[in-house]
């Protein structure tokens, strides 16, 4: 299993857990495997992590996605099949990883931006997501145009708002259906999110009387100090207070269920992370653990110390953050 890492006078996250007399972090399993297909995006928004935009090119290749179908049909206690990008349905393997994921028996995430709905060649991928009973999680950072267009772009609220139409009209979203609809929420700028719960009541009551939108959840997500988002906190000289903001806000009760310790972060590249912001960071899994997606090692991945750093404290700000939404 390793030894134990020692405390980085440096890694604040890890003097937080020590001052909290837990434990180093350590994964307990692997049950989901979120693979980013690539930084491909038709949007550039000012919050992404993984600085995705329609000049980027790295995209995963065939070879890659052949060796995650082959991980997946070998372990069957991985459930989950995370697919994030950038946009990932702009990847040409996309539909292909998703299908045979559903056909395996895979639960079928897609990260969607709703607006690639609109792009040239995606007028079925509605449908198709449907028809392999993939859960959409999909961003909508407000509820009101002016907030989303000042994030993502002018225009993106409208056609996000027709996207979640065509999804409503296919069945997501609603209680009796088994199409999973659900939204996220990052905040404007370097405020934490707020309850989760009263903030899904907003979104549910405002879109419904608006707009006719229905959807099952909503998960706030903390904006990490990572890539684009800290360098518009430097340029704004705003990223050492928001450091001190996450760690103020450090909640110990919210690291056993940070999100690294039950899946495995895929590059599009095919290389192994902790997590989806690690691979944004290219910070490795721990030494002696397997690299790439060739060489996965479900048992070792499942007992393996987690590499941490000071952006690590987003995940346990306030009541604590994961793709899954609010922890606490």
């Amino acid at each position: 299993m390793g030894g134990e890492k020692e405390v980085s006078a440096s890694n604040l996250f890890d003097l937080h857990i020590a001052a909290s007399k837990l434990p180093p972090l350590r994964a307990r399993g692997v049950s989901t495997l979120q693979v980013n297909v690539g930084k491909v995006c038709n949007q550039t928004c000012a919050h992404c992590h993984v600085d995705a935009g329609p000049h980027r090119t790295e995209s995963m290749s065939r070879e890659t996605v052949q060796h995650i179908l082959r991980v997946l049909r070998q372990n069957p206690s991985i459930k989950t099949l995370d697919i994030t990008g950038g946009a990932p349905e702009l990847n040409p393997h996309f539909r292909w990883l998703a299908g045979v994921a559903h056909t395996l028996g895979r639960h079928v995430i897609d990260r969607c931006n709703l607006t690639v709905f609109f792009v040239n060649g995606q007028h079925d991928l509605p449908a198709f997501l449907a028809l392999h009973r993939v859960e959409v999680i999909a961003s909508l950072p407000c509820y009101t145009a002016d907030n989303v267009d000042k994030q993502r772009g002018k225009g993106v609220f409208d056609q996000s708002i027709e996207a979640l139409r065509m999804l409503n009209e296919l069945g997501y979203g609603h209680d009796d259906s088994s199409l999973a609809l659900n939204l996220v929420f990052n905040p404007l700028g370097s405020s934490l999110p707020p309850s989760q719960a009263q903030l899904e009541a907003d979104y549910k009551r405002e879109l419904k009387e608006r707009f006719g939108i229905i959807f099952n959840r909503l998960f706030t997500i903390t904006n990490m100090p990572i890539s684009r988002f800290r360098t518009d906190l430097v340029a704004h000289g705003k990223l050492d207070a928001y450091m001190q903001k996450l760690e103020t806000a450090f909640n110990p009760d919210a690291v056993a269920g940070v999100m690294c310790r039950d899946l495995i972060s895929v590059g599009w590249d095919g290389q192994l992370f902790d997590c989806d912001f690690n691979q944004m960071l290219n910070l490795p899994l721990a030494e002696g653990q397997p690299r790439t997606i060739a060489d996965f090692d479900a048992r070792q991945l499942s007992e393996r110390p987690i590499c941490t750093d000071a952006h690590c404290l987003g995940c346990t700000a306030g009541a604590g953050s994961s793709c899954g939404g609010a922890l606490k």
